[in-house]
């Protein structure tokens, strides 16, 4: 069972990313991320709703984790922070919108100014790997 749902998961972020590369051809920068994010999050809407009441839980690896995860990770985000707003966590959603966000963009930022400097970064890449060989 396990093996079918990985199979499914995998597919359906295979169907979700080339969407999302087809909607990038279609709408152009930044426009494609943002409509992808806020139609990835409408549709997680939908589906959460829909799966759950109808109880098509065997649908959710495919259609919510695999294709809206391959879409968008934005729609997961949402949905990870409506859950703890409906557990009366607002703190907690609040804490969370905000971590994600910044600790996201810093990553970015972090990586980007890393990358100005690329010998130290392809150095630091190979000393990693040879020292943790897969």
């Amino acid at each position: 069972m396990v093996t079918w749902s990985l199979i499914w998961v995998a597919f359906g972020g295979a169907c979700g990313a080339v969407i999302r590369y087809i909607v990038g051809l279609s709408v152009g920068f930044p426009y494609a991320t943002l409509s992808v994010n806020i139609l990835g999050c409408f549709l997680m809407g939908v589906l959460f709703v829909y799966l759950e009441h109808k109880e098509f839980d065997r649908w959710q690896p495919f259609l919510v984790i695999g294709f809206l995860g391959g879409f968008t990770t934005f729609s997961a985000f949402s949905l990870d922070t409506l859950k703890l707003y409906q557990d009366d966590r607002f703190l907690s959603a609040g804490g969370y919108i905000i971590t994600s966000v910044f600790l996201s963009c810093l990553a970015l930022v972090c990586l980007f100014s890393t990358s100005l400097h690329a010998d130290v970064l392809t150095v630091f890449i190979v000393g990693v790997s040879l020292a943790h060989p897969c």
